[in-house]
């Protein structure tokens, strides 16, 4: 049984039909990524699993248990972790003390501390940083921040949205590193990403978006050598 399973989702905003019936898995320890052009309905994908945007018809299952009825803040306590888009830190509080919202609904006092050093160890820069202001921080820095704010929330699996958007090349690599690293100590990742050759590189899976629906889906390595993966999303 799948880790996390969508069926049939059709998602709207107001009468825009944004998910039109979309199926997708991701297997406990698997990298799945979705990829597609901006407005296929990937980061709706993610709000719909994360219960901000409740489907219309379908259903989302974490390990087997229907999440559709729960709300936000409720599929966060199943383990259903989001890093947005754009990183939505709290500019106005220090690192550590997002990291520690990121632990809000955890009351297991030696775990907390044992998972902030494990995201000082995967992001040394945070640690170093752990008294300065969130929103003085870089870009770069920032992504790290909700990276590590996530992890503090102790996810069954990471949703990841668009994390190399707007990096520098270098820290593009540094996050992707980091995914890699995750993965390997067994995280279990739902990666949307923009940059189809990255997201595919460090992929086992992966689903190709439309206008909300799935038009394709494979092996990682298989959909890199798909020709209409190459013409559309990898530059030929």
């Amino acid at each position: 049984m799948a880790l996390l399973e969508l069926e049939n989702i059709h998602s709207y905003y107001g009468n825009i039909h944004a998910l039109k019936g979309i199926s997708i898995t991701v297997d406990q320890g698997e990298i799945v990524t979705l990829i597609g052009a901006n407005g296929a309905g990937k980061s709706t994908t993610l709000k719909t699993i994360s219960g901000v945007v409740d489907p219309r018809q379908g259903t989302v299952r974490l390990d087997g248990e229907d999440l559709v009825a729960y709300r936000a803040h409720e599929v966060v306590s199943k383990g259903v972790i989001q890093v947005p888009e754009g990183r939505r830190i709290f500019t106005r509080l220090t690192v550590r003390e997002n990291l520690e919202m990121g632990a809000f609904l955890r009351n297991d006092t030696q775990g907390i501390i044992e998972d902030l050093e494990r995201v000082f160890a995967l992001f040394p820069r945070l640690e170093e940083r752990q008294s300065q202001v969130g929103g003085t921080l870089s870009g770069g820095e920032q992504q790290m921040l909700a990276t590590g704010r996530a992890l503090m929330a102790k996810p069954r699996i990471l949703l990841m949205d668009e994390p190399s958007m707007g990096l520098a090349p270098v820290l593009v690599d540094l996050i992707f590193d980091t995914i890699i690293e995750l993965n390997k100590q067994g995280m279990t990742i739902l990666l949307v990403e923009q940059n189809a050759l990255l997201a595919l590189d460090v992929a086992d899976r992966g689903y190709v978006m439309e206008t909300g629906t799935i038009t394709l889906a494979g092996g990682a390595k298989e959909l890199v050598a798909n020709p209409q993966v190459k013409e559309a999303y990898l530059g030929g």
